[in-house]
């Protein structure tokens, strides 16, 4: 390579490539000076080439930068950042210390990387330290690839991780592609079966696998590199290549009518710990700037729960988000994000909540944003809880009311009826005043924290052991039940039971307004042993074990209908107002009876709930009825006044067995007679037509 350093621009930042070579530049305000490394290989403890970027034609504000000619897409480089080592100021430059590119658009992890020898002050890690890699995003052929743009009230999400989806040796994937983008391009046909509008990621964002107590993060939620895809869901050890088979997967999915969510991680980053911790980016380029810090100290703030908190209101890390949400549009061309613990984001530099936070402003009203998904995580680890209240009108949010509420009422708790009638409508006793529609609230009953669906069901409490904390760590308060035995069981009676509870929880997603998330694997009854809190289980505790399907053929077949030939057939399930918001309460969508007609009851040991939803003169209706009682019960029917004589058939009944459970409406039951007896732990969802 052909070296010839010339001054550069502050503009952009990070690694731009051209034809001529590539312009670096990097943000640091008070360190003393910058080198800029360049590396042949992963493993390289020496540099090819150093050059020293002069603080008086290399520097321009804050910016340092440097043009070279000759560079190439696939180019390792690095930084050294001198400064002060002065703790108590919150100065923690180290130039013994390899740093990756805030912006770097791939990151190269060699065989012989190891974050602990990123700690201590004047280690010298450049062997063991991750790598950054230019990159040339002009090449790529999207064949005129554009956004989905599914609205919400279309939308089923459905949640996976990218190596857990395809990981298992029995997956049916070829080796090479187990566990990566392409992997899970090969697996396209059974989310399309399955009828899903969206995949929505566990983090992709280049994160330290190594950042876990037991040396394996899983999840993903330790991030350090937020404009490249994970290095090791590629096929190859070439970054380039990864890049390129990202955008496969994403183009892939486009084509199958499947949007791409990304799980990102705004929060914090894996320099986790103390002064020191771990060095590898930030911590070591600008410490004051990209974290926050108790008052009065530069002890780490940490709302996150994992050591550390970005300051993500700080201007540079604020712009840093910004070109990270950008970059995944315009150049990966994703279509929407659900922000880990987004209320970190809402908190300023000493960590009190803004009531207007820059940063969540900013993502609400980018116009490159204006197209894509936005949702929310509206809680953080430090007690700030915003579900309902989260700024703005273009956010959506996960809605842990509807989990815990849905919950509780299925497995029989009292004094759940009222609010859970508010989770079928939306929760508009959370979102109706912040003016948004209903389809904002995303509902869920599982996600990738805490139990799967089948878990919840059997297992009254966490059983985490393997994750070698002794069982301190996940959820306590799950609000599960094991229907009569904790874990695995060979009564036909119980593992029936558990069956019809899934299928329950499965239904209530779908009858309720708001946008439903699945997990992955639920629909095949998926299990982790009860483990609650798998972030580090990388095998079969989290794989998705395709012998499932097999397995399960029923429950299968019961949420492939449900979603394909139920909620998306029906046009009041897609409804962009609150179903009681038809001039604010006059003639709704819905009117609520319990197991008499027309007279609900809400009170404290009800466990019945039936509803129908359509207006009196609408064409079509369906009624619900919901048993959540220990015991049968028998509900009566309404009489529809547009059409008296019509009949009311049955197509939902989580009480029958696989294929009478759910039905076409050509080939549903017909109801005889007003009176209706629903199964203990059932629900029943009938359909009618005018003539």
């Amino acid at each position: 390579m052909n070296i010839n350093p010339q001054t550069g621009q502050s503009y952009p930042i990070g690694a731009t490539y051209t034809p001529a070579g590539a312009n670096f530049c990097l943000f640091s305000k008070n360190c003393s000076a910058v080198e800029l490394l360049f590396f042949d290989d992963a493993d390289d403890a020496e540099p090819s080439r150093v050059i020293n970027l002069d603080p008086d034609k290399n520097r321009t504000f804050y910016y340092w930068h440097i043009f070279v000619k000759g560079v190439k897409p696939g180019q390792l480089y690095g930084y050294r950042v001198y400064g002060d080592y002065k703790p108590e100021k919150g100065y923690l430059f180290d130039g013994s210390k390899l740093l990756l590119d805030p912006y770097a658009k791939a990151v190269a992890v060699g065989k012989n990387y190891d974050r602990h020898k990123a700690r201590h002050y004047g280690y010298e890690n450049a062997a063991s330290a991750m790598k950054s890699v230019v990159i040339d995003h002009e090449e790529y052929d999207w064949e005129g690839d554009q956004p989905l743009q599914i609205p919400y009230s279309k939308t089923v999400i459905y949640e996976l991780h990218v190596n857990g989806f395809t990981q298992h040796p029995n997956s049916g994937v070829n080796d090479r592609l187990r566990g990566t983008y392409l992997g899970l391009i090969e697996k396209i046909p059974y989310l399309k079966e399955l009828g899903i509008t969206a995949v929505e990621l566990l983090p992709v964002h280049q994160f330290d696998f190594q950042d876990a107590p037991n040396g394996v993060n899983y999840w993903g939620y330790s991030p350090i590199g937020f404009f490249a895809p994970h290095h090791a869901y590629g096929t190859t050890n070439n970054p380039v290549k990864t890049i390129r088979e990202f955008k496969d997967m994403v183009k892939a999915l486009h084509k199958a009518g499947i949007e791409v969510i990304l799980d990102v991680v705004y929060n914090h980053t894996s320099e986790a710990g103390a002064k020191d911790g771990v060095t590898q980016c930030f911590k070591g380029i600008e410490n004051v700037a990209y974290y926050s810090f108790k008052k009065n100290s530069y002890e780490y703030a940490d709302y996150t729960g994992c050591g550390n908190s970005l300051n993500a209101n700080h201007s540079i890390v604020r712009r840093m988000i910004m070109d990270s949400l950008r970059f995944w549009v315009s150049e990966m061309h994703v279509d929407g994000f659900r922000f880990d613990l987004a209320s970190v984001l809402a908190r300023d530099e000493e960590g009190h909540p803004l009531e207007n936070p820059p940063i969540l402003w900013e993502i609400e009203s980018e116009p490159v944003l204006a197209s894509t998904k936005i949702i929310a995580e509206a809680w953080d680890a430090a007690g700030l809880y915003q579900v309902g209240n989260f700024i703005g009108d273009k956010w959506s949010e996960w809605n842990g009311v509807y989990r815990d509420d849905v919950r509780r009422f299925i497995k029989g708790d009292d004094i759940m009826t009222g609010g859970v009638v508010q989770r079928i409508m939306g929760s508009p006793d959370l979102f109706y005043s912040v003016s948004r529609d209903p389809n904002r609230s995303v509902n869920f009953v599982t996600c990738h924290d805490g139990f799967t669906l089948n878990d919840l069901v059997s297992y009254d409490v966490k059983h985490n052991e393997a994750n070698g904390e002794n069982n301190r760590d996940g959820m306590n308060d799950n609000f599960s039940w094991n229907c009569g035995h904790e874990g695995e069981t060979d009564n036909p009676e119980i593992d029936a039971l558990r069956l019809r509870q899934i299928k329950n929880m499965f239904t209530m997603l779908m009858v309720s307004q708001g946008t439903p998330m699945l997990l992955m694997g639920d629909e095949v009854r998926r299990t982790q042993n009860g483990n609650n809190n798998a972030y580090c289980q990388n095998n079969e505790i989290s794989w998705f074990d395709w012998q499932l399907l097999e397995k399960n053929t029923g429950l299968h077949r019961f949420v492939k209908m449900l979603i394909n030939d139920f909620f998306k057939r029906f046009k009041i399930l897609h409804e962009e107002r609150f179903w009681i918001d038809d001039n604010r309460g006059k003639n709704p969508h819905v009117t609520w009876h319990g197991i008499k007609v027309g007279q609900p009851d809400w009170g404290e040991t009800s466990h019945s709930i039936a509803y129908t939803l359509g207006k009196p003169n609408s064409k079509e209706h369906l009624h619900v009825m919901i048993n959540a009682y220990w015991e049968n019960l028998a509900f009566e029917l309404p009489v529809l006044s547009k059409n008296p004589s019509g009949k009311w058939v049955k197509i939902i009944d989580t009480a029958e067995t696989s294929p009478n459970d759910i039905k076409n409406i050509k080939d549903g039951t017909p109801i005889k007679g007003n009176l209706v007896e629903l199964k203990d732990r059932s629900i029943m969802v009938l359909f009618t037509s005018a003539k």
